[in-house]
């Protein structure tokens, strides 16, 4: 019995020999104008594979195989998130079907909140490790055979993380390291949850980035977030977080990930 990501792979095959794909980039929809990058040769409707997201907030997802700088490079353009679903998990297949079409590299993107003066709003953050605050766990139910206990050390790949470095270098993109916590949303942290994250030793704080982190580590996958800082935490540096992600500082950060991210597959 086949499952929905081998009939998923086997799908987008039939309709695309792309050869070696070293990258795959993940995208909310604040940076779906990353999907623009190089020239499209094969894109799918997330309604036509079976198992990928068909939920709140990913009713147009499309997987796309695109040629950037003629470089095969697969870009999810949207995904599913605990906030808008209930449910962890759903970018579970997605990933599989990445690890089954033999993606090495996984870029997930996010929108976050700082606590540390130097990240401020439109900063771009590299995810260096994580901090699950929800309790929450998208392995949660997950077939046995040891699959869903899963090693996070290294989580967010090192070389992949040297490897964005050069290319933000490269591109004349400033990039920091961060820890980030995940909460659930959709509601903003009160002052006192944002007091929290920074004692605990976050960074950064969101709602995505750190579900994708967990199932890419399940299916042997590396990984790197890469998230753009649209407010301060409120309480902190007078923060009054709020859902326009049209605002200036949010734009200036999406926009330079673009840079980032076309030079970043340059690199390989």
């Amino acid at each position: 019995m086949t499952t929905p990501a081998e009939e998923a792979a086997v799908i987008i095959r039939s309709r695309r020999d792309a050869g070696a794909i070293d990258a795959a980039i993940i995208l909310g929809r604040a940076f779906f104008g990353i999907a623009d990058l190089g020239e499209r040769v094969a894109s799918f409707s997330y309604s036509e594979l079976p198992g990928f997201p068909v939920a709140p907030g990913v009713e147009d997802g499309e997987f796309i195989i695109s040629q950037i700088d003629g470089l095969t490079t697969a870009i999810l353009k949207g995904r599913s998130t605990f906030y808008e679903t209930g449910d962890p998990s759903l970018m579970s297949t997605p990933l599989e079907t990445m690890a089954l079409l033999g993606v090495r590299n996984v870029l997930c993107t996010g929108l976050v909140l700082s606590v540390q003066a130097d990240l401020v709003p439109s900063s771009i953050v590299m995810v260096t490790d994580h901090i699950n605050f929800t309790g929450l766990n998208p392995l949660i139910g997950a077939a046995a055979g040891g699959k869903a206990t899963v090693n996070m050390n290294d989580a967010y790949d090192k070389r992949l993380l040297r490897r964005i470095k050069t290319a933000a270098a490269t591109a004349g993109v400033a990039v920091h390291d961060g820890v980030l916590m995940w909460f659930s949303g959709p509601s903003f942290e009160t002052p006192a949850e944002a007091k929290v994250a920074r004692q605990l030793g976050a960074d950064i704080f969101g709602w995505t980035i750190v579900p994708e982190a967990i199932l890419a580590r399940r299916y042997g996958l590396n990984f790197a977030g890469v998230a753009v800082v649209t407010d301060f935490g409120a309480g902190f540096s007078n923060g009054n977080p709020n859902a326009d992600i049209t605002r200036g500082p949010a734009v200036a950060g999406v926009v330079a990930t673009k840079r980032l991210m076309r030079s970043f597959v340059r690199m390989r």
